[in-house]
């Protein structure tokens, strides 16, 4: 029999080393998944993360990564405060889309202009507005009438969810689109278009916020007063009311980052890859950051890391998709059994596995 025995403490090993071994079971059990449904599962993890870095058209595959990547990494970013903290914002979706919104309404605004200097600036205080106002909604009333934080950021995705479609053909519907929903391209309005800062590399404005998230977190949750007062409370909350902490600052704090965070994700998009506000906005990143974040261990450098590889199932998915004929159900299949064998095996953090003789009767 195998028995699983408490460890004194977490272990330092099986925390860095159960995202790996989380990926190197999701290849091999999405192998088996992919050989059911008659394809060959050698070459379609090949082609998930092999191919999009190095393969024929790695030089097309290879931006788009950063694309998706950008802002899986800068949302999950903004989460990791709360999570490290026992805050659990698990709306980040909504403050993605309300961010976008937002964003777009400013640039929206003022068409035709083409003052760039002013615009897009102000586009990026926009969405940071809107990810935090549409936070501050579960933040106030956990604070004010201890409801519970993770219904009330859930529930609000689905609200943000209706309220851009309803934008799209109403109020921000292209006047010159023939009745069609949908805002106007922002991509064609070069003061509010988030190009490509390097032709060709996929780095355009939101790509450099994310990797600026990074190495600020980095900083903040190491030397800064602030990050050790997170870290203190997520790991023991008494001792936190102890030294001082405001717990109800701290709450604030953490879903104005979160929320700020993820609406400047929502705007960095919608003025870039995605281009207009519409209903079928991409969507989901909110709820894959969670995966990021925890896959990353709720380090800024692993969050990147992580941030990179589930951007790499997106775009390898995508080629899977149309090099193999793979349903796009499958894939989501796939990414998802990430989450589930980081789960799976993160219990090895906390626990030994033992093998005991099974005792008779």
């Amino acid at each position: 029999m195998i028995r699983l025995e408490k460890r004194k403490e977490p272990s330092v090993f099986w925390i860095y080393a159960t995202p790996v071994l989380a990926v190197v079971l999701t290849m091999l059990v999405g192998g088996l998944l992919f050989a059911t449904i008659g394809k060959d599962p050698f070459l379609a993890i090949k082609t998930i993360f092999w191919d999009p870095i190095f393969g024929e058209f790695a030089f097309y595959y290879r931006p788009e990564v950063f694309k998706k990547a950008a802002p899986l990494v800068l949302i999950a970013i903004g989460l990791s405060y709360g999570f490290k903290a026992g805050i659990w914002n698990i709306g980040a979706e909504g403050q993605y889309i309300i961010g976008a919104i937002c964003g777009a309404g400013v640039a929206l605004a003022f068409y035709p202009s083409e003052a760039r200097w002013a615009i897009f600036p102000l586009m990026i205080v926009a969405g940071f507005l809107g990810g935090v106002i549409w936070a501050m909604i579960p933040a106030l009333l956990r604070v004010y009438f201890k409801t519970n934080e993770i219904l009330v950021s859930l529930m609000l995705v689905y609200v943000a969810e209706v309220l851009i479609k309803a934008f799209s053909i109403g109020l921000m519907r292209n006047p010159d689109g023939h009745g069609f929903p949908g805002s106007r391209n922002l991509n064609q309005y070069p003061a509010a278009a988030n190009m490509e800062l390097f032709a060709g590399t996929g780095m355009h404005w939101g790509v450099m916020a994310a990797l600026f998230s990074v190495v600020a977190t980095y900083v903040i949750l190491a030397k800064h007063q602030f990050g050790f007062f997170v870290r203190l409370t997520g790991e023991s909350p008494r001792a936190a009311g102890f030294a001082g902490v405001n717990a109800n600052r701290l709450i604030m704090l953490c879903f104005v980052i979160s929320g700020g965070l993820a609406g400047m994700a929502g705007l960095f998009e919608v003025a870039g890859p995605a281009g207009q506000i519409l209903g079928s906005f991409p969507a989901y990143y909110g709820f894959t950051a969670i995966i990021v974040a925890f896959l990353g261990r709720l380090h800024p450098v692993g969050i990147l890391l992580a941030g990179l590889l589930m951007a790499l199932t997106y775009v390898g998915g995508n080629a899977a998709e149309a090099a193999m004929n793979i349903p796009s159900a499958t894939i989501q299949i796939f990414q998802g059994m990430l989450l589930f064998s980081l789960l799976s095996v993160d219990v090895l953090t906390n626990y030994r596995p033992r093998f005991v003789a099974r005792q008779g009767a």
